[in-house]
């Protein structure tokens, strides 16, 4: 007798980036609580995680055929309207612009259906890719490691427990609250283009300090300056690096 959920599992692909030379990352850690709180899950057996560290975007096209994800989640630098930090075939970093990220979605929107972009100002992204995936999230500013973990950890969560992705999205905002981490305004929940309004809207909260590395795309080796008056959020001891245009 076929069992009764006969519907195939869903992929959740994972890219993962933190090239030579850039902010040293908790990406390991992320994947790892990503796959234990689904692994506790009560439909654990209704999704399947594939991860690729150290992604290079040559390689990008290649998984996407491989694995044929319904979901896609990127963790890493972000640039805001430069695009997402990936690896060259060197392994340093390679700038991929939100056009090319917008076009590769389009190109598999037939099988992809949401889109979670873990990095610093990726709200760009999100709403480039929103033209042609279901939903989208993405980050309004820069994001510590430690919210950014804490977030996604709660949020898949909620998807194996077969709760949708608004509640997930709104559980993973609730984690960070209430952890006592200031950043719960930074994920934005972004619906297909021309979708019904309703969903969580973007934010830009007041800044606030924390003792978190940023996933913003600073190398390490460069002396971190403010440009202008105001500085952006990168979550150490001190503040660094300067918010993109």
């Amino acid at each position: 007798m076929p069992p009764i959920n006969s519907e195939p599992p869903k992929t959740i692909l994972i890219l993962a980036a933190n090239p030579r030379g850039t902010t040293p990352l908790r990406l390991d850690e992320e994947v790892r609580e990503i796959k234990a709180g689904l692994q506790r899950s009560r439909h654990r057996d209704r999704f399947v995680v594939e991860y690729e560290s150290a992604a290079r975007w040559s390689d990008v096209h290649q998984f996407m055929l491989d694995y044929e994800p319904q979901i896609v989640h990127f963790c890493g630098h972000g640039m805001g309207k430069g695009g997402l930090v990936l690896e060259d075939d060197k392994g340093e970093a390679k700038l991929i612009s939100t056009e090319a990220l917008a076009d590769l979605f389009r190109i598999f929107a037939d099988k992809v259906e949401f889109v979670l972009l873990n990095a610093c100002y990726s709200e760009v992204q999100a709403e480039a890719i929103a033209h042609h995936i279901g939903s989208v999230i993405g980050m309004n500013q820069a994001i510590g490691d430690k919210a950014a973990i804490k977030f996604v950890m709660s949020f898949y969560k909620a998807l194996g427990a077969g709760r949708p992705i608004e509640f997930a999205f709104d559980l993973g905002k609730n984690a960070m609250q209430m952890e006592g981490i200031p950043e719960d305004q930074t994920p934005v929940l972004i619906p297909r283009a021309g979708a019904a309004a309703g969903v969580t809207p973007t934010v830009t909260p007041t800044q606030v300090d924390a003792p978190e590395a940023g996933r913003k795309f600073i190398p390490v080796e460069q002396p971190a300056t403010p440009s202008g008056t105001e500085r952006a959020r990168i979550f150490i001891s001190y503040k660094r690096g300067v918010e993109p245009d």
